[in-house]
């Protein structure tokens, strides 16, 4: 059962293509600010070709992720789809990575995993606890 199946049907949000989309394309914006920021700091530029070099195999990852889980049905729910989208995310984006002759150091494995995790589960449980929090006020 999903954090938002936990509230009374009338203050449990629709999932609307517009809403889903809008999940999507946050979980997409976030991954490419994960390879925007890991250019910067290790000071490989911010040209917008090499950032999408570094965030493809992510995105790809991400997307796959959502079409094999229909995430669309859930996307706000931090478990199971924030999790699995995450571990998707990082898992297949590493392993395409490696297929296509990335890096793969160990730091580089750990940071990825650990930030993509913060970035695609924080916005789904900061909504679950708001709209928990707007149900019980009410």
């Amino acid at each position: 059962m999903t954090p938002s199946q936990d509230l009374p049907s009338t203050t449990r949000p629709a999932v609307t293509g517009g809403r889903a989309a809008g999940w999507l394309l946050a979980d997409l914006a976030l991954v490419v600010a994960f390879a925007a920021t890991g250019r910067s700091t290790h000071e490989s530029g911010l040209a917008i070709l090499g950032i999408l070099s570094t965030a493809g195999p992510f995105l790809a990852a991400c997307l796959l992720t959502w079409v094999v889980l229909r995430a669309w049905r859930s996307p706000a729910a931090p478990w199971p789809t924030g999790v699995l989208v995450w571990l998707g995310t990082a898992v297949g984006g590493l392993a395409l990575r490696a297929l296509f002759g990335g890096g793969m150091a160990v730091s580089f494995l750990v940071v990825a995993v650990v930030v993509l995790g913060v970035v695609l589960l924080l916005p789904r449980t900061v909504a679950t606890l708001v709209l928990r929090r707007r149900a019980t006020s009410r």
